[in-house]
């Protein structure tokens, strides 16, 4: 891939690396992360189709197997990967060679995970660690370590390390941080009192017989680092000062030929999702000041990855000497072209990561608004484009309605895009606020698209059958989105939606019950913008708990907003009834545990249950249509051309229109659909 301008040649993202004998081509990487591909606990095709087209967009280096397990009792709990076993080298070495033809390099990320093990997950063995103390999010509690234990796991790090070279990696990295490495060093979870507790010389001692063991196994020209902790932060209790010395003792002893650097523990939700994997609503770039110290005060190359959302913060902590390799891993899940762009002069057309969390969730590695990342085998990244140009009318240009537009231009057919509301957007418009007002990087960036596509959204259009009509289309798009369902029983016309306050169409009373049926941010939202206007609040939910549909970065950063307010959600709670009571509203709610109804009076009750769809226009259209508006599901789920069934123009419709789902159902929607339009 060639540089094609004087600047680009000076961009510091663009400068080379040299690592030992292996020189990356740019600064930038993608870190290592459990994708959720891995296939019998290998990298297997989709694993490797992931990767590898992050190498075609142009990365340095792409690291891969988060907490790939080095022995059986480090259980696969998340979907990693084993390098335990010499059945994983021919997949090892299937996907070097595919990432090295494409300039690539390609390392792993090797570990044990300790304490941090299920002792009900893969062959139910009790977890390990230096000492017996429970691990709080799974919950494990180890047993000690005996010096066999410790034997048989540095011997297994070994093991897995030559396999990695087997495989024709470029190198590997241990995991430090919450893992049995760091486990042993940090003075939390390691209370020994032998030659492995105690002082910073005797806790670093198993981080060295295991690199030691790595480098009697591995060629001099293998590169062997370890994702390392620079500060554990407030959750934990080794300092920046204790990080640094135990640092400049394995560099003394040749143990690292590099730091990829991590801030924060890994034991709570709260320190995961706002030091380690740094999301939605936190500064960009927290940590890169404190990598930069640590950077200044070693002899090797650091790495570092945490909300380097953008090209420019990337561009920033290289520049200003902090890192030596920027890590973009889910900007890379977001848009895996964003080196080829950068080189293209295209920066602006970098499709954005907007830290929803939603590539960390069971849907990983699935972008909230890249339908394409994680199925590389199906849908792909490339839209090609059509043979048979058509006539395509979308109406509706929220995420799902603005996604159609953008594939449909992108095939080259012409495209209207209507919207009856004065701007576009759609429920992003309203989500779009507070800790979450990065989600309008959806709508911004498709609207850029869609402006050098040649492509305009109307605005204030309000579209019926006679105005499509007009139009002559050979395709017609619908989405339209839905509107809020408030049919609970008894009562239901004397309730407001969460939408209602949310969209500041109504005021929040003095005394108001919010009363959530999905799990998702409406009333959420609508409970917080009530109380800092304040309300009074009484918020409940049918669920266990609140932000049960969400992603959990999602659903910490709630349940820490209401920490911090004073809201204490109930949960387990059905709206069963409303009555007019004086000037106040009486509600009934059900305890689903113990059946047990009790009714309170409000000055409002608000309720969220998704949405319905706003069905008008399509009942009006299907009977003109030639497929009577029916989307074939197979054919949608095979990416095959819907089937033509006689005169007129062809029907659907896609998200909310259909039903109340996500911004990634319904741009997946939008893409699969218009495609193959």
């Amino acid at each position: 891939m060639t540089i094609h301008s004087p600047a680009r040649v000076k961009d510091p993202l663009l400068q080379p690396l040299k690592l030992k004998k292996l020189v990356l081509r740019n600064r930038i990487m993608s870190t290592s992360h459990a994708c959720g591909l891995e296939k019998d606990g290998f990298p297997q095709e989709a694993y490797q189709a992931y990767h590898e087209e992050k190498a075609r967009g142009g990365i340095g280096l792409s690291m891969f197997g988060g907490s790939s397990n080095v022995d059986i009792d480090s259980p696969n709990i998340f979907q990693q990967l084993n390098v335990g076993t010499d059945g994983i080298i021919p997949h090892l070495q299937r996907f070097s060679e595919r990432m090295h033809a494409q300039g690539a390099a390609l390392m792993c990320q090797i570990t044990h995970l300790g304490r941090r093990g299920d002792p009900y997950a893969q062959d139910w063995l009790p977890p390990i660690g230096p000492s017996p103390i429970r691990e709080t999010l799974h919950r494990g509690i180890p047993r000690e370590m005996d010096e066999h234990d410790i034997a048989r796991v540095v011997k297994a790090y070994g093991q897995a390390a030559r396999r990695c070279e087997e495989g024709g990696l470029d190198g590997i990295e241990t995991l430090a941080s919450g893992h049995m490495i760091g486990q042993f060093l940090s003075p939390k979870t390691n209370h020994r009192t032998d030659r492995f507790g105690g002082s910073l010389t005797n806790r670093v001692r198993f981080a060295l017989m295991v690199h030691d063991e790595i480098r009697r196994n591995v060629s001099d020209d293998f590169i062997v680092g370890m994702r390392y902790v620079v500060d554990e932060g407030i959750d934990g209790e080794l300092s920046a000062d204790d990080c640094l010395a135990a640092a400049q003792i394995l560099e003394r002893e040749g143990a690292v030929d590099f730091f990829n650097a991590l801030f924060g523990s890994m034991d709570t939700s709260r320190s995961l999702s706002e030091e380690v994997f740094p999301g939605m609503g936190t500064p960009a770039a927290p940590w890169v000041a404190a990598v930069g110290r640590f950077k200044r005060a070693v002899n090797l190359p650091v790495f570092h990855a945490a909300k380097l959302s953008d090209m420019a913060s990337a561009r920033f902590a290289v520049a200003e000497g902090h890192v030596d390799l920027a890590g973009l891993t889910r900007p890379h899940i977001a848009d895996p072209h964003m080196v080829a762009k950068l080189l293209r002069g295209e920066e602006h057309r970098i499709r954005p990561c907007v830290g929803a969390g939603h590539c960390q969730s069971q849907h990983r590695p699935k972008c909230l608004h890249n339908a394409s990342t994680g199925r590389e085998l199906t849908i792909g990244h490339r839209i090609e484009p059509s043979q048979t140009p058509r006539n395509a009318v979308v109406v509706g240009a929220g995420p799902a309605g603005l996604e159609a537009a953008r594939v449909l231009a992108e095939r080259g057919h012409k495209v209207r895009l209507f919207e009856a509301a004065a701007q576009p957007g759609g429920q992003v418009l309203l989500a779009a606020s507070d800790w979450r007002r990065d989600l309008i990087g959806i709508i911004d960036w498709r609207l850029a698209e869609l402006e050098i596509l040649g492509v305009t959204v109307e605005c204030n259009r309000y579209m019926d059958m006679d105005s499509i009509a007009a139009l002559d289309p050979d395709l017609v798009i619908l989405a339209t989105g839905g509107i809020p369902q408030t049919e609970f029983g008894a009562g239901s016309d004397l309730v407001q939606s969460a939408w209602d306050i949310v969209g500041r169409q109504i005021k929040p009373a003095s005394d108001v019950l919010i009363w959530d049926n999905t799990g998702r941010h409406p009333a959420l939202l609508a409970a917080q913008m009530a109380q800092a206007e304040g309300s009074n609040v009484r918020l409940a939910t049918i669920d266990v708990n609140i932000g049960q549909d969400l992603v959990y970065p999602e659903s910490t950063r709630w349940h820490k907003e209401f920490a911090k307010s004073g809201l204490r959600p109930e949960g387990n709670l059905r709206l069963t009834g409303v009555t007019r009571k004086g000037n106040k509203l009486e509600a009934a709610l059900i305890n689903e545990l113990t059946h047990e109804v009790t009714h309170q009076a409000y000055d409002q009750v608000i309720v969220e249950m998704g949405t319905l769809p706003m069905n008008e226009l399509f009942e009006d259209l299907r009977g003109h249509s030639a497929n009577d508006g029916v989307t074939e599901l197979h054919a949608l789920k095979d990416l095959r051309a819907q089937p033509k069934n006689g005169k007129g123009f062809e029907l659907h419709r896609i998200g909310d229109a259909q039903s109340s789902r996500n911004i990634h159902a319904a741009v997946y929607d939008a893409l699969r659909l218009c495609s193959v339009s």
